[in-house]
């Protein structure tokens, strides 16, 4: 049975297939329908966090067998799913929050799963980079996620500087501890000026989006004592009108005729 046959007939998970199943990033609210009745039908669930996936099913009572599938064990487990897929079972792979394997695991039980020939199907929801650059009021038809900014202050403003010239919005991911840094980074490599959008905890109760000038963010988080939540930087492009070349922005009608 397909996954169409059993979302529009009401069966189980098909076998022999990996889920990659997006769940909240913090709102239980945002999970789908889709995403309960998969993971309330497979015969496993392979998560970075058993204790923190657990939580997510106890709240929605499902109860499935967990297993580990994280960055320290992932090249061992991904030839394990892959082959108990291969041999007829339903499996949904999760990260923590979000859309599996967008910078987190998930990418080498993809691969062993497509050289066995496994059915790979993903269950669309939650993803952080997505949901900040659409509120992020940068260009979003043009993009790049380049996942973490790198650790060492050397490699992060190489990744920065790269940004010069670019035309695309440009979406990263930072540690709290780093954050203050990389928006430093931003001012010093691309002017104050550059335009940037911070979003932080999103879904969650303290919300925030830090947008403007990255002078201007850098002054506002530099207020602060310190940075706590889970962030997400969007660097816009080299020249950022607020309309120019954007898609989603409605052109301004032509000057009537002359009289």
């Amino acid at each position: 049975m397909s996954d169409r046959d059993a979302q529009q007939g009401g069966g189980t998970a098909a076998a022999g297939v990996i889920y990659l199943v997006a769940t909240p990033l913090g709102n239980l609210e945002d999970i789908t329908l889709r995403a309960l009745r998969i993971l309330g039908e497979v015969s496993l669930i392979a998560c970075e966090d058993t204790r923190r996936t657990g939580r997510l099913l106890q709240h929605f009572q499902i109860s499935k067998p967990l297993v580990s599938c994280h960055d320290h064990n992932e090249a061992r487990r991904a030839t394990e799913l892959a082959e108990r897929a291969a041999g007829g079972e339903s499996i949904a792979l999760v990260s923590d929050a979000g859309t599996p394997l967008i910078a987190d695991p998930g990418f080498r039980v993809v691969r062993a799963a497509i050289d066995r020939g496994v059915r790979v199907v993903p269950v669309p929801g939650p993803s952080a980079a997505v949901a900040a650059l659409s509120v992020s009021g940068l260009p979003s038809h043009d993009f790049a996620f380049k996942g973490f900014l790198p650790a060492k202050s050397a490699r992060r403003r190489a990744a920065i500087r790269s940004l010069e010239q670019s035309d695309s919005s440009t979406v990263f991911y930072e540690a709290p501890h780093r954050i203050l840094a990389a928006v430093t980074d931003t001012c010093e490599l691309l002017g104050g000026s550059r335009r940037i959008a911070i979003a932080r905890e999103l879904t969650k109760l303290h919300e925030e989006v830090l947008r403007g000038p990255a002078a201007c963010v850098l002054e506002a988080l530099s207020d602060r004592p310190s940075q706590k939540g889970e962030f997400v930087l969007v660097i816009g492009p080299r020249d950022d009108s607020g309309t120019a070349g954007s898609r989603n922005s409605r052109a301004a009608p032509p000057p009537p005729p002359a009289a």
